[in-house]
């Protein structure tokens, strides 16, 4: 556990209360927990998915197969740091299928290469000034089926040639409305996605 932890759980927490619906959560990849516990105490329904039983999720299985779910069957699907774990050929699955089981989802992703983070917090006050300014090596590109990141337990990044912000936004607009769509100034590495399905549920949108 890290500070990151709690800043993305934070995060998690902020994004979810802002979309005012249920309090019915699927949480992909729970990792340590503390997202899980956290919902829990703010008296969230929470269901945890991993394809790892280390975890002790809920359920066992991989997020492009979400069929043991009903459509609709839950109000927020969190995906954090989840999909670069998949390759590209599986995402668009994973992608239809948090679409179909959920309303709202978050997903954040890994931001690829090196940055500088500047930012300047005056005393006495809320306003903060944040900039960061990434680099990345244009020709590194990646295939997307073969792990080259992170310990080579990433297949693809965001920012990296052919996973821009837009060129992600564009691959999520085939399933959902982006409703936001930022930069995690409080933990650069990360891009936090705001989303909501373009799936017919039952009982309207």
């Amino acid at each position: 556990m890290n500070l990151s932890n709690f800043v993305n759980t934070y995060y998690q927490y902020r994004d979810v209360e802002s979309l005012n619906c249920n309090k019915r959560l699927l949480i992909v990849g729970p990792g340590q927990g503390l997202d899980r516990q956290f919902f829990q105490w703010a008296h969230y329904d929470v269901v945890s998915f991993d394809i790892d039983a280390a975890f002790e999720p809920d359920h066992i299985g991989s997020v492009h197969d979400l069929s043991i779910f009903r459509d609709g069957q839950f109000d927020v699907a969190i995906a954090s740091h989840v999909l670069e774990h998949m390759a590209v050929p599986y995402l668009d699955s994973a992608l239809t299928e948090l679409a179909r089981v959920a309303r709202y989802v978050l997903i954040y992703l890994p931001v690829g290469g090196r940055f500088l983070h500047c930012r300047l917090v005056p005393p006495c006050s809320s306003y903060r000034l944040s900039v960061v300014i990434d680099f990345i090596n244009p020709f590194d590109r990646s295939d997307g089926v073969t792990p080259r990141y992170c310990a080579q337990q990433h297949f693809w990044e965001l920012g990296r040639p052919g996973f821009s912000v837009r060129a992600m936004r564009r691959r999520f607009s085939s399933h959902f409305e982006v409703l936001q769509s930022y930069r995690n100034h409080d933990w650069p590495q990360s891009h936090n996605f705001v989303l909501r399905s373009k799936h017919r549920f039952e009982g309207g949108p």
